[in-house]
């Protein structure tokens, strides 16, 4: 009776460990597949000048290796981070996802493979290639006010960069500007809080530039290597 009772014991633990195995390999390939398939709509690609950049902003929920990137909804949350986080704006998908600094920074890597998050010097000579920051941003904004706020001056999008106003996500948490403003980081940083990052606007043509808190959530747009 007792051998019996033991092997039933083992039994069971071989049976549980399988269980354990077989979620843990499917909850794995779950997330695969869905990084995968956010990367697909993501690799449309554009060339502008000696650069290839994607024709839409970054939406993955994992780092390339397959870690996930933890989703902050909570504003004081949002606002202590000092690690890789994303949000939607003020919850609602309609724009795509913002991502603070850290996540752009993070080793495990933002970008695809075969790609990365600009540098300054790279969203730089993009606005060279189109004009200079006066003219480029108009060259670089979706047409229209379906997406952008009325006048979307000097919209022609002749780049095909398709660029979107998500807006941001304020470094103490709060959503500003989706609709006026679109925000994109660079890879470079400023100083230890603060880093690199351009912007473009619905009532003119320009694109600018300057740093903020590296806790912002702003859009992504990737480069190709």
């Amino acid at each position: 009776m007792k051998t019996i009772f033991k092997a039933g014991i083992a039994l069971s633990a071989i049976l549980l460990v399988a269980s354990c195995r077989k979620e843990s390999i499917k909850e794995k390939t779950s997330l695969q597949s869905a990084n995968q398939n956010e990367l697909a709509v993501n690799t449309n690609q554009v060339k502008i000048g000696t650069q290839i950049w994607m024709k839409k902003d970054l939406t993955v929920s994992n780092y390339r290796n397959g870690d996930r990137i933890p989703q902050v909804k909570d504003p004081a949350k949002w606002a202590s981070l000092t690690t890789g986080a994303w949000c939607w704006y003020n919850n609602d998908p309609r724009y795509g996802k913002l991502y603070n600094w850290y996540a752009v920074a993070d080793p495990r890597g933002l970008a695809p493979e075969g790609w990365h998050v600009p540098g300054d010097a790279e969203w730089t000579a993009l606005t060279v290639y189109l004009g200079g920051f006066e003219i480029a941003g108009g060259k670089m904004k979706e047409t229209g006010t379906t997406h952008w706020l009325a006048p979307n001056a000097a919209a022609t999008n002749s780049s095909g960069f398709t660029a979107l106003p998500g807006g941001s996500r304020y470094y103490l948490g709060q959503f500003f500007d989706a609709g006026g403003y679109g925000y994109w980081w660079s890879s470079t940083q400023a100083d230890s809080n603060a880093a690199f990052y351009r912007y473009l606007t619905y009532f003119y043509g320009a694109i600018s530039g300057t740093t903020d808190y590296k806790t912002n959530g702003f859009s992504v747009r990737c480069i190709k290597d």
